[in-house]
């Protein structure tokens, strides 16, 4: 990626006198209170998360997620990005939600769990992957995500920001039900049938009773079995497959973490902590087959 571009990016949210060395605020990233109506649905669902104030040290490794983000993500949330906020007590991980505006521009909102900042990416990708199997059962086998060591802030920002490139450039159907039949885009075409549902093709047993399909945790007995059929199909990740939009933003940001990063991306399966399976989701052929569509976020 070219590094002035990048720098340039930076200094249209944080401004020219944080450039030369001045101390960086909250409000340099667009960092806010966040909205009402995202902390109503909390409440309402019982939970009470609490705003979180960013430490210095925070505010670099949010710094360090906008200086990675694609050419096109730069170019899309300078214009759609109303704010991005943090809270203490979220359930998940992060929610992207549109926001009002004065006119007809398409805002957004990404709502951010402070303690991922704390975490590397390989920590919170083996937190995530292992909410989908029983604990204290068949212990033998077990999975492990090597993602590497940068901020899991990096990897997180990036996935959301690409919610919102998509929604903003329709690089998936728009639908409006979850039934509705698609006229499908380039990304989605011979992978999808429906936004949540993947191709026949695509659509083995083993998959489909995971938490991302069926919200259902396995026994980890199946977990061979899980990731050698995902290893038969385009997605590079569980994850991925919940949604085209999850796998839009899935596989994008596993190019990027691989392609342009240079960090790793395996799954490593092990059986009485011995290695019995690798595998490099970005690295198969039906995965391949779909780098050229990664181009579109390049193009300057």
């Amino acid at each position: 990626m070219n590094r002035l571009v990048s720098v340039l990016f930076v200094l249209f949210f944080i401004g020219v006198e944080t450039a030369i060395g001045q101390h960086i605020n909250e409000e340099d990233f667009r960092i806010a209170a966040t909205p009402e109506k995202v902390m109503h649905s909390f409440k309402e669902a019982g939970m009470d998360p609490v705003e979180h104030r960013l430490t210095k040290e925070e505010l670099k490794k949010v710094e360090s997620a906008f200086l990675i983000l694609p050419p096109l993500h730069q170019k899309i949330l300078q214009k759609h990005l109303k704010s991005i906020s943090f809270l203490d007590g979220m359930p998940n991980t992060a929610l992207t939600s549109p926001v009002e505006s004065k006119d007809s521009l398409a805002q957004f909102n990404i709502t951010f769990r402070a303690g991922i900042l704390n975490e590397t990416v390989t920590d919170w990708l083996n937190k995530k992957e292992n909410t989908c199997f029983k604990t204290g059962v068949n212990d033998s086998l077990s999975v492990w995500l090597d993602g590497g060591e940068l901020d899991a802030i990096q990897y997180v920002f990036l996935h959301e920001a690409t919610h919102v490139v998509d929604a903003v450039l329709k690089l998936t159907p728009k639908v409006t039900q979850v039934s509705d039949v698609p006229v499908h885009t380039d990304f989605t075409k011979g992978i999808w049938t429906k936004m949540n549902m993947p191709s026949d093709t695509y659509l083995f047993p083993a998959l489909e009773g995971t938490r991302f399909r069926s919200g259902k945790v396995v026994s980890k007995d199946q977990i061979s079995a899980i990731y050698e059929a995902l290893n038969s199909t385009p997605f590079v990740s569980l994850y991925g497959m919940a949604s085209w939009h999850e796998d839009i933003a899935e596989f994008l940001t596993v190019y990027h973490l691989t392609q342009k990063l240079n960090q790793p991306f395996r799954i490593l399966v092990k059986k009485d902590n011995k290695l019995i399976q690798i595998y490099e989701p970005i690295n198969k052929k039906l995965a391949k087959e779909r780098f050229s569509f990664m181009d579109v976020f390049y193009r300057s």
